[in-house]
């Protein structure tokens, strides 16, 4: 079955927001996979709460200063780019497009985007760099042991990867609930292609557990985090972080910076928002340690809550597939710009010229 449908080669004016890409993607895939895109674990309480807890924040309106020198420049570590807006590691992007990855990739290049590249992205790693004139970071999962793990590093050191950004938070699958019922199986053509050989469980006995005994016997522990960035002639960052202490180690063996989030609310079902423990994370990291946020960022509005509350920049995650199901490439390039000038005119209301303007006095503390 061809799950490609005609894209748009225009965006007509109805499409102005990432909302409206959701709709519009919805109805132009077939069920099982917008169940794998959209779904998240267990019971969707975790996913839901992403999304909520932006709205419980509100924004100061501020009026009558000089913004006339604004801008978005973002900058953090070694890293300065035109806006805060990251592309984040997203999986099997050929679900969604013939072109997949690739499509995003040029996305990145015209929007002057960071693209963080996926271990299960459907192109090569290599491929994917090769087309891409743009800052890109290689998204690493655990490979089982360390020979493997850093096997795939040496291969993104070798393709002229910027940095690294190991995910911690799914040494096992969040409980995928509408994904199983939907009956979804992963198309031959949109499969992982940097993995041969996909990493197993430990052998366990009978009476053992498939889960402790089998899976999380070969899951990475701190210790291996640490030697992975004592390998890594690129600046590491370590994607998954929730808990405040978490990010205080993480910042101890030497990471270049964190990303909180929860997956996307496809980990652990009751997990907090990114958002919500964003400040905790903030106070005890310190004020020049970089922390990214993803989870839950659908407008301009997100973005400039979650720098106020820590974040130096932010990724996006589903609304790079919503773009890639409408329009392909150009549809994740109109969803960043989207999402760049919604950052603006929120920024211009709230009296922020820049992004260091950006802090927790701009909100309303949530209800």
């Amino acid at each position: 079955m061809n799950q490609y449908t005609q894209k748009l080669s225009n965006i007509p004016p109805e499409i102005c927001s990432v909302s409206d890409y959701e709709r519009q993607a919805k109805d132009m895939v077939e069920k099982d996979i917008w169940a794998y895109i959209d779904s998240g674990s267990g019971d969707e309480i975790c996913k839901n709460n992403n999304l909520n807890a932006f709205s419980s924040y509100q924004i100061w309106n501020r009026v009558l200063r000089n913004l006339s020198q604004g801008n978005t420049r973002c900058t953090f570590a070694d890293v300065t780019l035109p806006h805060p807006i990251i592309l984040g590691p997203v999986a099997h992007q050929k679900l969604t497009d013939p072109d997949g990855e690739l499509a995003t990739s040029q996305a990145a290049a015209a929007t002057d985007s960071i693209m963080v590249v996926s271990t299960l992205a459907s192109y090569s790693l290599e491929k994917i760099a090769e087309c891409s004139s743009q800052y890109n970071w290689f998204q690493l999962y655990w490979q089982g042991n360390r020979q493997n793990t850093l096997a795939l590093l040496q291969r993104a050191i070798n393709a002229n990867y910027q940095a690294v950004v190991i995910t911690v938070d799914v040494p096992v699958n969040g409980l995928r609930r509408r994904i199983q019922r939907s009956g979804f199986s992963m198309p031959l053509e949109a499969s992982a292609a940097n993995i041969q050989t996909p990493p197993q469980p430990n052998i366990y006995a009978d009476w053992q557990s498939e889960i402790f005994q089998g899976w999380m016997a070969n899951a990475p522990q701190w210790d291996d985090i640490a030697w992975l960035i004592s390998q890594s002639q690129l600046p590491v960052y370590i994607k998954g972080i929730l808990h405040p202490h978490d990010a205080k180690m993480a910042q101890e063996i030497g990471a270049t910076g964190i990303i909180v989030s929860n997956h996307g609310g496809r980990a652990l079902d009751c997990a907090p928002s990114p958002l919500s423990v964003l400040p905790l994370i903030r106070q005890q990291t310190g004020k020049d340690f970089p922390v990214l946020l993803d989870s839950g960022i659908r407008q301009g509005s997100d973005i400039f809550k979650a720098i106020a509350l820590g974040a130096n920049a932010v990724l996006i995650g589903r609304p790079q597939l919503f773009g890639l199901i409408v329009a392909g490439a150009l549809g994740v390039a109109h969803i960043i710009k989207l999402l760049r000038q919604e950052l603006e005119v929120t920024m211009a209301l709230a009296g922020c010229a820049t992004l260091a303007d950006i802090d927790q006095t701009c909100l309303v503390h949530p209800r």
